[in-house]
């Protein structure tokens, strides 16, 4: 009686196991519940963060010709770009911090990979059925029922990825601009191919990479071992309780194979910890109704680290953790104290190699220079020029000149010494620019002063 049933469930696993399209069984549970949760949390914030308006513009703008970023109040440049690296840098380590603490959640709840492969398999489920059904729907001939199903489903999923290609562009192009362009077919070249390329890429990835990127494409999935240790909680099967399995010994596990159908990679996990494994849960949610269905405990899979499943009690510290967290409160503190001190005015000072010094009607010495000045306030600004560094120098001319709001000016300004202020050569000399309404926001660039 024992034998026919193992084939059965022999051959069920095999199902799942084989190489090519995993049709994964539908589970609830907590887990599935929060992974659903960070879903619709990080779908919301995407297709929703580029319609917000903040003083009369898109909250949250790449404005590349410009050379810009509109973060709500905060307009970032190119020279900020320091900023953007404290924020990578952050988010790799709150990633590493993440991974020491609990294996690959960020695979299993918040990567787009497995954030969309879960929308375009809600809507293939929808459309074609439960995991049976789409498997035989598959084996099933060509035919209109099956024609019909399939140019349903990739109907959905390319409207879907068409939505989140024109969401992907409105964050660079504003999207209340870039929808009637593109309904107007008004659109530019880079922003149409744009819009395709990621919608293509959507659709591609999401229905019909799948678990293959988890597999074979994502390198995190290779190098994430080197930070696990003993303490590090990940999806686990406990094999001290759960062997030897019900038919072949008094174990708690039934040897039903929910937990491999139910896998997005079609894993066993009760083979043990496996680079596939992207830690979503899905497995603890389906043994643990199993578990109660067979009045067991439940927990037979669960989120547990190799010391925990070898009975072995918990280590006090963890370096590597606090070196992680250490690493993180340093960065957030560098991040706010050059997003508080970074100035709204770069000023670049440019001498005019083309023309020497020379002799003004008065016997001063005259040398021409260019002044960049960047105003990168988000109002019209006017700055007042000053020079030092030789006795008698001074600026020929105005000394005051208008700045557009988010603007870069140059401006020509002439510099006159008397000619015995000091030794023939280049001096050194420092310009000092202010704006007029805030005199706290100034800037000293040095330069030189050729006197003959």
């Amino acid at each position: 009686m024992n034998k026919p049933v193992s084939k059965v469930r022999e051959a069920r696993l095999e199902l799942y196991r084989k190489k090519g399209k995993i049709h994964a069984r539908e589970v609830s549970g907590r887990f599935n519940t929060l992974r659903w949760g960070m879903v619709w949390f990080t779908q919301i914030i995407f297709y929703g963060a580029c319609w917000l308006q903040w003083d009369g513009r898109q909250a949250l703008l790449f404005d590349i010709p410009h050379e810009k970023f509109h973060l709500f109040g905060l307009v970032l440049w190119p020279q900020d770009a320091l900023l953007l690296a404290i924020a990578l840098i952050l988010a790799a380590t709150g990633l590493f911090l993440v991974t020491a603490l609990a294996g690959r959640l960020f695979c299993g709840f918040a990567c787009p990979q497995t954030v969309y492969t879960s929308i375009f398999v809600w809507i293939e489920t929808r459309v074609e059925g439960d995991h049976l059904a789409r498997l035989r729907l598959d084996q099933a001939p060509l035919g209109p029922r099956k024609l019909g199903l399939k140019a349903a489903k990739h109907g959905l999923w390319l409207l879907f990825a068409g939505w989140t290609g024109i969401t992907f562009v409105g964050y660079f192009t504003p999207i209340r601009e870039l929808l009637p362009a593109l309904a107007g077919w008004n659109v530019g070249p880079w922003e149409g191919f744009w819009v395709l390329f990621y919608a293509l890429f959507t659709y591609l990835q999401a229905g019909f990479a799948r678990e293959a990127v988890c597999q074979h494409m994502c390198p995190y999935s290779r190098f994430q071992g080197v930070m696990f240790d003993a303490t590090t909680r990940t999806v686990s099967y406990d094999a001290t309780r759960g062997e030897p399995r019900k038919g072949k010994g008094g174990g708690d596990c039934i040897d039903c194979g929910i937990c491999v159908q139910v896998c997005p990679t079609g894993i066993d996990i009760r083979d043990g910890l496996q680079y596939q494994c992207i830690n979503c849960g899905l497995c603890v949610d389906a043994c643990d109704e199993v578990m109660t269905r067979v009045a067991k405990p439940l927990g037979l899979i669960r989120f547990a680290s190799e010391q925990e499943l070898a009975g072995m009690p918990r280590r006090g510290g963890r370096p590597r953790l606090a070196v992680y967290g250490g690493l993180i409160g340093v960065f957030v503190a560098l991040g706010a104290w050059t997003a508080t001190q970074r100035s709204l005015l770069l000023v670049d000072v440019l001498r005019d190699r083309g023309s020497l010094a020379r002799e003004a009607t008065d016997g001063r010495i005259e040398n021409a220079y260019t002044l960049k000045l960047a105003n990168l306030a988000e109002m019209p600004r006017d700055f007042e020029v000053e020079v030092s560094g030789l006795p008698g120098i001074e600026l020929v001319g105005t000394r005051r000149f208008a700045g557009e709001a988010g603007s870069i000016r140059a401006v020509q300004v002439t510099v006159a010494a008397p000619a015995d202020g000091g030794p023939s050569g280049a001096r050194p000399i420092t310009f000092q620019v202010r704006a007029a309404d805030d005199p706290s926001t100034r800037v000293t660039e040095k330069s030189t002063f050729v006197l003959p």
